[in-house]
Formats: C-alpha cells, structure tokens, sequence
C-alpha cells in the first residue's frame, strides 16, 4: 500500500476536496482506495455523507494517553466500488491532546494503517489545517506528500515554513518522504496577485504541479450532497481538473513521474 498525505499548514486551501476528488479518482481507475478523515473538524466524513460516528471513529483507533480500543479495520465505512473511508469526530481533539504523553506518538497512525495494508492500493490521508502531532503522524506514515495551497502572496510564507517542517520530518521520522508536488487551488487568472504568486512560486523553484485547480461553487455543493465533485457535476472544469491531477498522481504511484 502506497500511502499519500495531503496537508497544508493553511487552512482554506482545498486538501478535503482534494483528497475527496483523488480518492473517487483513483478507486475509478481500479485501485483499491482507503480515505483517512485525520482532521477533527471531520470535513472529510461528512462530506462523504458519513455522519454517525460517534465511538466509532479515527479517535477510538488512535487513542488518546493509554493505546485505541479499535482497530482500524473495525472503523472503516465503504463508500463504493473500491473506496472506504476511516472518518473522524471531534473527539480526534483530546486524541491529539493525548499523544503529547505517548512513547512513539509520531508513528501512531502509521502502526494503524500497517493493520489494513494488504487490503488497500492506495491510503490518502486528509489533514487538519495545522502542524500538530496529527499531522506529523501523517507525515510519518506518508510514501509522499501532496500540498495544495492558494496562489496568494500571503500564503507563501506558510508553503515555505510547511516546506521546512516537511524537510525536518525527512531527517528525524520519515528519510523517505517524497514530495509528489505542490498544486495550486481556487485559481482565478483575472487576478493580478494569483498570477503573481504563481509566477513567484515557479521562480523559486517549488515543485508546482503542471495542473491547477480552480474556484467553483459547485465543489461545495458537491460536498453537501456527500459526493466529490468528479461525480457530482464530472463536465465540470474543476472535475476535469481533477482528473488531470489524478494522472499526475497515478504517474507517481506508477514511478515514472519525470
């Protein structure tokens, strides 16, 4: 099982679409696709149309100070053809709270998801919008990490500290986290500031994806429904962009990503 984290320090920048989108995608393709909600806002869950899980979540494999009661074949929810969700609740919160005190906090989540890796091709894990130990734990259990952040100049600064705290999880947790790229969201090329940071971003180097995902209502109406947007509304520009950053993603998993 290949295992990929999408995560951004900044909040707002798409990763629940984007996991949502990648995981629908991917199981399409024939992989056999496990979605981890390891955010306790849940967006994720819900936005599957998951809504009853209460003791029956992400938190009870996790646990908090003392090892979960589940595993996390006990917790999974099919979604579809090829596609299971591990969802989450807001009582991920004391989780994170509570590994602060456990021995080998940061490898946790990876210990978890080692019970259900022959099961799975693929496992994306969407994350919260900080770099708490959830995160960390996703990171350590990550083959490679995908980062969406927004082509604003304000954002930069975030991308660079996350990109650092990504280089700091390579030498202390994880020496082989690969970065599979950096996709930029919510684009708008009537603004000036999106073309500049984006501009800025290929200046510096970063490993910006050749796809770019933009702004459409119709991703959040597509959550509301419990759906992604690539089979909620598929002749969708976003859905169409979606697609394209899946093949980029399928090259990765395929090793032949140049």
């Amino acid at each position: 099982m290949r295992t990929i984290t999408i995560a951004n320090q900044k909040g707002g920048t798409g990763k629940t679409a984007t996991a949502h989108a990648l995981g629908a995608l991917l199981a399409k393709r024939g992989y056999r696709v496990l979605l981890v909600d390891n955010d306790p806002q849940a967006s994720l869950t819900w936005g599957c149309g998951v809504t009853d899980t209460e003791r029956r979540s992400l938190a009870e494999v996790l646990g908090n100070t003392e090892e979960g009661e589940l595993r996390l074949r006990d917790v999974v929810r099919t979604l579809g053809p090829n596609l299971d969700l591990a969802p989450s609740d807001i009582a991920l919160a004391s989780t994170e709270l509570g590994l602060v005190v456990r021995k080998g906090r940061e490898g946790v989540l990876k210990q978890a998801l080692a019970d259900i890796a022959d099961r799975y091709d693929v496992a994306i894990i969407d994350c919260p919008p900080s770099l708490g130990l959830l995160t960390v734990n996703a990171l350590t259990a990550a083959d490679g990490v995908l980062v969406p952040t927004q082509p604003q100049i304000v954002d930069l600064r975030g991308l660079r500290l996350f990109l650092s705290t990504l280089e700091k999880v390579r030498r202390a947790l994880n020496r082989d986290l690969e970065t599979i790229g950096i996709v930029a969201t919510f684009l708008d090329t009537r603004l000036t500031h999106h073309k500049k940071a984006l501009a800025a971003m290929e200046g510096a180097g970063l490993p910006l994806f050749p796809v770019t995902i933009g702004r459409s209502v119709r991703v959040a109406e597509a959550s509301a429904t419990g759906q992604s947007v690539v089979t909620y509304a598929g002749r969708n520009p976003r859905a169409q962009e979606y697609e394209a950053l899946a093949e980029e993603v399928v090259k990765w998993l395929q090793g032949d990503r140049r």
